[in-house]
């Protein structure tokens, strides 16, 4: 167990990262980067198996509590959370393959292009309209979720606002029952991911678990939020979280 004052940062960092998972995915752009500072000796394994441990409680939680509240269409969600993981285990096997870097300028350039169409349409996911119905929609679904599932195997950054947007922009889902079904996506390949990062190397268990209950708080309390501020909101920390993802991606790019 690292010392308290480390455990203690690393737990605030679960907080606010449940939080920003639960609005609207990209709670790794702070819980994976601080475990990465705070804990420089451990084993890479470890540390994406602690972060996961975390994660996977906190978006439990907030799946539990959109469900509660939203209550969104399951057989859209279930679907695209099935196809989500098989995308997933489908890039995590092919990622030793090709270099992390080569994907940078493409996610780069993709991430501009959502913020922009998102800031450029304000009425963007502030109500529900749906694109197709039948089997037009579930095959969008699930191939979006396909899709984006294979990118989070193979890279990963920034999975949870391209899983929001698919939502609203593809499907015309509203940016709150949106973030509700990408909750149940995310928890879907955050439990595969564990399943897999648990037989390469053990989380720090206890550090895990108090980390967990944290994001546990944190994912609950951004649902609620959510829930309560509306779409509106979760549209305004979309647009904060891409634009996040792009000056780390930037960074990244031009640093090499």
């Amino acid at each position: 167990m690292p010392e308290l004052h480390i455990v203690l940062a690393l737990c605030t960092a679960a907080l606010l990262a449940g939080w920003v998972d639960a609005v609207t995915g990209g709670g790794g752009l702070i819980q994976l980067p601080a475990l990465l500072v705070l804990l420089p000796g451990a084993a890479p394994a470890q540390v994406l198996a602690t972060n996961k441990l975390s994660s996977v409680a906190g978006t439990s939680v907030a799946a539990w509590t959109y469900y509660k509240r939203v209550r969104p269409d399951m057989r859209t969600a279930l679907p695209m959370a099935a196809a989500a993981v098989a995308g997933s285990a489908g890039g995590a096997a092919l990622a030793s393959l090709i270099p992390q870097s080569a994907f940078r300028p493409l996610v780069l350039v993709l991430l501009l292009l959502v913020g922009a169409y998102t800031l450029r349409r304000p009425a963007l996911g502030e109500s529900q309209a749906l694109r197709w119905s039948g089997h037009a929609h579930y095959a969008a679904a699930v191939g979006a979720a396909l899709g984006i599932g294979f990118y989070d195997g193979i890279f990963g950054p920034g999975t949870g606002s391209f899983l929001v947007f698919a939502l609203v922009a593809l499907l015309g889902y509203s940016f709150l029952q949106a973030s509700a079904k990408a909750r149940i996506v995310n928890l879907a390949t955050n439990v595969g991911a564990l399943a897999v990062f648990i037989p390469q190397g053990a989380p720090m268990y206890r550090l895990g678990l108090a980390m967990a209950a944290c994001n546990i708080v944190g994912g609950r309390l951004g649902a609620k939020t959510a829930l309560r501020r509306g779409s509106g909101f979760v549209r305004v920390v979309f647009l904060t979280v891409v634009a996040a993802l792009v000056v780390r991606l930037t960074y990244d790019v031009v640093t090499g």
